[in-house]
């Protein structure tokens, strides 16, 4: 099920349920039927975001060529894309939100 987060400050941005509910997680709401991330929420879910894509950035570069680094009979594995990529759409969509004082809103 595809979930459309709307705001007046950017075109919307559709996702999966499942990436959408991660992400809703990590700034701290749950994915509802309906929801809302006010303006003033808009500044901890950044920070919180972007301090999960670090971490995750982070936790891929130490794993980045130690994929059965060595093994014999082991293909090179391709890597899923990692969390900053999945999630700039929807950081993009809180900062500009935040620039203009406007609330992120799924499900109407």
């Amino acid at each position: 099920m595809l979930i459309t987060f709307k705001c007046r400050a950017t075109p919307d941005v559709m996702m999966l349920d499942n990436l959408a509910q991660y992400l809703i997680g990590i700034v701290g709401k749950r994915l509802g039927e309906r929801g809302v991330i006010t303006h003033d929420e808009l500044g901890p879910a950044i920070t919180k975001l972007e301090a999960a894509i670090v971490v995750d950035k982070q936790e891929r570069a130490e794993h980045d060529g130690h994929f059965h680094e060595g093994e014999e009979g082991h293909e090179h594995h391709e890597i899923p894309p990692g969390l900053a990529q999945r999630a700039y759409p929807f950081l993009d969509m809180l900062r500009a939100a935040q620039k203009e004082n406007a609330d992120i809103v799924w499900g109407i």
